[in-house]
């Protein structure tokens, strides 16, 4: 898990939002390897093993592999600039190594992945039960199978990016008052979060 992310991680427990505090084993390349995160609200703490941060297990949503490739999902949250987390959930985490080198720059957080998907200096691979990001947070959200049609993963996604910019999912479009819907084909579609 990138180091860094733990300036935006924040407590899954249902309480108001509170940050995380980090106490790690093993860093390696600004990549936390082993360790603990603690929530001083709630005393809840979460394992980090392997580079994995464990903040609760994931639905029960098989991930498969997205309908679309890496090249049409970065032209889809429509990024300039480097900078800033976008979070990939279920299996668009599949994506995440290809992202990485089209969103230069950008950090993946890859949430609930299928088996085999890794961390790298490029991506952090987190396993819970909602987004555990501090609200408007990220530059893009990309929902997988499954989550993307998810009523309460469509809330999360919400609530994570930052006004103004894109969620991407597959799944049916969904109808949200705060969402600006951008288009759908094929069982994929784009919002921006108004």
């Amino acid at each position: 898990m990138f180091i860094e992310l733990t300036d935006v991680l924040r407590c899954p427990a249902d309480h108001p939002e509170q940050y995380l505090v980090l106490l790690p084993e093993e860093v390696a390349d600004r990549t936390v390897v082993g360790g603990e995160l603690g929530c001083p609200v709630c005393g809840e703490t979460f394992p980090i093993e392997e580079g994995i941060a464990r903040l609760g297990g994931p639905p029960d949503i098989a991930g498969t592999m997205p309908a679309v490739d890496a090249g049409a999902v970065g032209a889809f949250l429509g990024l300039t600039g480097p900078g800033g987390y976008v979070v990939l959930v279920g299996g668009a985490a599949l994506l995440g190594a290809e992202l990485a080198g089209i969103l230069d720059g950008v950090h993946l957080v890859a949430l609930n992945p299928p088996a085999g998907v890794v961390g790298s200096t490029d991506v952090s691979v987190i396993g819970g039960s909602r987004i555990p990001l501090k609200a408007g947070s990220v530059r893009g959200v990309v929902l997988g199978v499954g989550y993307g049609s998810d009523p309460a993963w469509l809330e999360e996604a919400y609530r994570v990016v930052l006004p103004g910019l894109r969620i991407v999912g597959e799944g049916p479009e969904p109808a949200r008052e705060g969402w600006e819907p951008l288009g759908s084909a094929e069982g994929v579609w784009v919002a921006r979060r108004g």
